[in-house]
């Protein structure tokens, strides 16, 4: 069996790099550090390095919880630290008594001048708290440009990653049942919606599947999936459990609290 049959067509690409980074660690016998990956990303490495005997795999977003992490594979004699990988944490300043400041202000701020979403990880807002979490190859860019989010004017300072929390988030796990795994019915399902509610909303790009815009209702949900829908948070497919007498699949899956 391939590999490739486990993944989607569109995944086929990462699989290739994840495969390449693998090689690159055993024939190189030195760790190769990634960008900074979402959660599917991270599940599809885990999934294909697997047991290796030659080669592990660590994770760390520079801050415990975090969402988006960077992965280290390395090789057997390697035990990582917290520079190994090579993770800057910003704090933001801005005049919060005269301007908000919100998470999409600044994840369109680090867009526009230009930086891969890869190259940063999580962006934190809380009250008139933010932080940012960048690789550390681009952090002096970061500081001399980033001066403007939203209607802030804003300046960032580098700060111990140890100052920086996060808030976990809680799953709840449940299980239902859907007629089909199409996008449309499994999300009407799990955000306890109607079909006919959802399917626009998918066509107007209010609807995630694996962190990716999906306009078509149609398309196939699998486990391991992580779903959102905008206003109604985000989800995974745990697992597909099979059919019931009525001919419908039964489902296990979490949703983000």
């Amino acid at each position: 069996m391939s590999i490739y049959e486990h993944y989607r067509p569109e995944e086929r690409t990462f699989v290739d790099r994840v495969l390449q980074w693998q090689d690159e660690v055993q024939e190189r016998y030195a760790p190769r550090l990634t960008d900074f990956l979402d959660p599917r990303e991270q599940d599809m490495v885990r999934q294909i390095i697997g047991n290796h005997s030659d080669v592990g795999v660590f994770f760390s977003g520079g801050v415990e919880g975090s969402e988006r992490q960077r992965a280290l594979l390395v090789p057997p004699y390697f035990e990582p630290t917290t520079e190994d990988f090579e993770i800057i944490a910003f704090g933001i300043t801005y005049p919060a008594k005269f301007v908000s400041l919100t998470h999409p202000d600044l994840l369109g701020a680090m867009m526009g001048l230009g930086i891969k979403r890869e190259k940063f990880g999580d962006i934190l807002v809380q009250d008139s708290a933010a932080h940012l979490i960048v690789a550390k190859e681009i952090a002096d860019f970061v500081k001399m440009n980033l001066t403007h989010a939203g209607k802030a004017s804003i300046s960032p300072n580098e700060i111990p990653l140890t100052s920086v929390s996060v808030v976990e988030a809680s799953w709840q796990e449940q299980s239902g049942t859907v007629t089909s795994l199409r996008l449309d019915t499994v999300l009407a399902e799990v955000y306890n919606l109607s079909r006919g509610k959802v399917a626009p909303m998918i066509e107007h790009d209010r609807a995630k599947l694996n962190w990716k815009i999906v306009s078509q209702p149609s398309a196939e949900v699998k486990e391991g999936d992580y779903l959102s829908l905008r206003g109604s948070g985000r989800s995974k497919i745990i697992s597909v459990d099979g059919k019931t007498k009525r001919d419908k699949w039964r489902i296990t899956y979490q949703i983000r609290k």
